[in-house]
């Protein structure tokens, strides 16, 4: 039987809202919103779309910007419990998140450690934000991720484990795609249903938790009725 490991995207999955959207929303000027929708039509890249979003936004704004997030983000009902729920099950939990350290690790700080922490790096020491990419593509993506989601993924895991990806944007949509069960909503939900991927849909981690019980009883009553037919 497979070993399950969980990979968790972060904004818009563990946070109610897209948090990179909203600092744009509140601190960018307009041509932001090009870039947004250049990376949903696949124009350009998710790691060009966002690297040119942030450098419309001036390095001496990072404290603003930094207690705009901390202040006014929702987590997604039912987080913390499983997340508790997964590591008392012994389950390896990882965030993959195309978001930036400075708000990432505070937003998440006393639920999950930062090493099992994924995102991209923010330098202020220019005029304008500048972004770098610690986690970009492997040799076998050429996508222009970002923080590259199935990179991680194959670095992660092994042909043993069973791959559980939860998410709900175009930044998941790869990950999914190596994933043996994606828990999806909003975007890759449609996305995955197009894609003819496995998942099944949640909306809070409340009934995320429930589902995710229901596969780990079914697979233990594999794992019996195998163990006795061996016997």
């Amino acid at each position: 039987m497979k070993k399950p490991i969980v990979c968790c995207d972060f904004d818009g999955t563990i946070t109610k809202n897209d948090n990179i959207i909203r600092i744009m929303k509140h601190f960018a000027p307009s041509e932001w919103t090009k870039l947004k929708d250049d990376v949903l039509t696949k124009e350009i890249t998710i790691q060009e779309g966002v690297g040119q979003m942030f450098q419309l936004l001036k390095s001496d704004q990072k404290e603003a910007i930094q207690s705009f997030i901390l202040e006014d983000t929702e987590i997604r009902e039912g987080f913390k419990q499983f997340v508790n729920h997964v590591k008392k099950a012994d389950i390896p939990f990882y965030v993959l998140s195309g978001g930036m350290d400075f708000f990432v690790y505070h937003i998440l700080e006393g639920i999950v450690e930062r090493e099992d922490i994924f995102c991209n790096h923010a330098s202020f020491h220019e005029e304008h934000i500048q972004i770098e990419w610690p986690h970009a593509c492997d040799s076998q993506c050429q996508n222009g991720c970002g923080c590259c989601k199935p990179s991680i993924i194959r670095e992660l895991t092994s042909e043993n484990d069973f791959i559980i990806m939860i998410g709900d944007s175009v930044t998941d949509v790869e990950a999914a795609k190596h994933a043996d069960l994606t828990f999806a909503r909003d975007y890759l939900l449609n996305e995955c249903k197009e894609l003819g991927l496995v998942h099944e849909e949640y909306e809070t981690f409340i009934d995320l938790k429930a589902q995710f019980d229901q596969i780990k009883e079914v697979k233990e009553w594999q794992t019996k009725r195998t163990s006795a037919g061996r016997s």
